[in-house]
């Protein structure tokens, strides 16, 4: 549960770090991902998950 936790804060502060150091190039991707269809969205998101579950799985091995 702990590297949950962890895995989690990790995520926020490094997404908070990306608008922290580049807030107009935020803006700017997140009026270009409300202009995506759900199903790019849906594909880039599964895509993001299974390299996650890789990258957790390579590391943990």
């Amino acid at each position: 549960m702990t590297d949950l936790l962890t895995a989690i804060a990790l995520a926020v502060a490094l997404e908070g770090a990306l608008y922290a150091i580049f807030p107009e190039a935020m803006k700017k991707f997140m009026v270009q991902v409300l202009d995506q269809p759900d199903n790019a969205l849906r594909r880039a998101g599964m895509t993001a998950v299974i390299a996650g579950v890789a990258c957790v799985w390579l590391i943990r091995r």
